[in-house]
């Protein structure tokens, strides 16, 4: 695997767990523990910290939007562009084992197939 791709895809799962620690401390209807962080927090007031977390989920979202866009084009397709299917397909005719082909010339050891006798038409 491509080491871009497996960083990209690490920073994908660590925004998605940052985002849906984002997403928690909103305040939604009924009060969500953005709540908690009215009192102690006078500088920023519970308004200012509602909008600072609706940015940063919005943030996160475009940044994993971004970032699974790029890996899709940071993927190795020097593959000759195949998908998973068509490699277990080449691996499995790979494993089968090669027999040599059959010369001509030699007779075979089979026994000649037999006729049927002919019936007579009325």
């Amino acid at each position: 695997m491509n080491v871009v791709f497996t960083i990209l895809a690490v920073l994908v799962i660590l925004a998605s767990i940052f985002l849906t620690i984002v997403v928690l401390l909103q305040n939604g209807k009924g009060g969500g523990l953005a709540s908690n962080f009215a009192a102690g927090n006078q500088t920023f007031g519970v308004r200012q910290t509602a909008d600072i977390l609706e940015k940063i989920t919005w943030g996160l979202v475009a940044f994993v939007f971004v970032v699974a866009i790029v890996s899709s084009f940071v993927t190795d397709t020097g593959k000759g562009g195949m998908d998973v299917t068509d490699q277990i397909e080449r691996s499995i005719e790979e494993s089968r084992p090669q027999f040599p082909p059959v010369q001509q010339g030699i007779p075979s050891q089979e026994a000649p197939a037999q006729e049927a006798p002919a019936t007579e038409a009325e």
